[in-house]
């Protein structure tokens, strides 16, 4: 079967336009009485939608599932990349606002089962989907790779890489925008990813090669500062026990960028109980390769299992 193209498509968060990739299934393996399922996806850390999810977009569609595959407000090709309050700016509040957003929007879609609408995150987003999802209360499935469960620990992932001094230098950026913010300045801007030693958000040793390899012509390495100063309040795993869907976690045990222990114990305190697949991998490498390939299949294998489930089905 042929990949499936993405048609241009849009919905809007807090009044503005939020720019996604719409792929709608070519198999009624899925489709029941009430339609098809719809999986929505965005990505993670200061990254875009043409960061190295579409071929697992394309997989999803291939087994049945129409995708929604979206940019954040200010990243990408969405609007708000010319307004200094939303322009690269890493808000974990504000991209779980477009989720929810996005799912509103999926529910309207000609075709899809409002009922069986599934949530899908790696990395950053991997995190998003757990509080998202136990918030609707209503998605049918999430799914979750190489997630940053608890904003706490990846700041000891900074100290345990670069040292104390690179989270006081990052933290100093931080505040300097925001000192700034108030002066009437213009943002201060740090790197998204960078060598060990540079000015930016994620400098371990194996960010500036991994990211720069599923990086699409969308992405900018450039955020504000203060995003970094956000990142401790970024908790996901304080809401893995109000969830109620079921879940797949797909953990890279090899992870220096998101901590794997955080993700396990957010999968063993999951309301509805989570299924874990451990990759012996690093951050990066899941998006590629032979990683790829058996966390897309184990992917793939838990919607087809969990979305048949639904009564109406074929």
């Amino acid at each position: 079967m042929n990949p499936v193209t993405p048609v241009e498509t849009s919905f809007v968060s807090r009044g503005t336009r939020c720019a996604a990739w719409y792929l709608t299934t070519p198999s009624d393996a899925l489709t029941g009485e009430r339609g098809r399922p719809c999986v929505v996806m965005a990505h993670g850390f200061g990254a875009t939608r043409d960061s190295g999810l579409l071929p697992f977009a394309q997989r999803f569609a291939a087994a049945g599932c129409d995708v929604l595959l979206f940019d954040y407000r200010g990243f990408g090709t969405s609007d708000g990349t010319r307004d200094p309050g939303l322009a690269q700016d890493v808000h974990h509040l504000r991209h779980r606002a477009d989720y929810h957003a996005a799912i509103a929007h999926a529910r309207t879609l000609p075709g899809v089962d409002r009922e069986r609408i599934v949530l899908w995150g790696s990395s950053y987003s991997g995190g998003h989907v757990v509080p998202v999802a136990a918030r609707d209360g209503q998605v049918a499935a999430v799914i979750s790779q190489g997630a940053a469960m608890d904003g706490i620990g990846a700041l000891w992932a900074v100290v345990r890489n670069a040292g104390p001094g690179a989270l006081l230098a990052l933290t100093g950026h931080g505040l300097r925008d925001v000192a700034g913010t108030l002066l009437g300045r213009p943002p201060h801007r740090i790197g998204v990813f960078g060598p060990p030693g540079s000015t930016a958000a994620i400098t371990a040793p194996d960010a500036e090669a991994g990211y720069s390899s599923i990086t699409g012509p969308s992405f900018r390495n450039t955020l504000r500062a203060r995003g970094a100063l956000r990142i401790p309040a970024n908790r996901p795993v304080t809401a893995a026990r109000r969830l109620r869907a079921p879940m797949l976690v797909v953990v890279a045990a090899r992870d220096s960028i998101a901590p794997p222990a955080a993700a396990r114990r957010a999968a063993a305190r999951a309301g509805a109980g989570a299924e874990v697949l451990e990759l012996g991998c690093g951050h990066f490498d899941i998006y590629t390769g032979a990683p790829f390939e058996r966390s897309v299949a184990a992917q793939v294998s838990f919607l087809t299992r969990t979305l048949r489930a639904d009564p109406a089905a074929g």
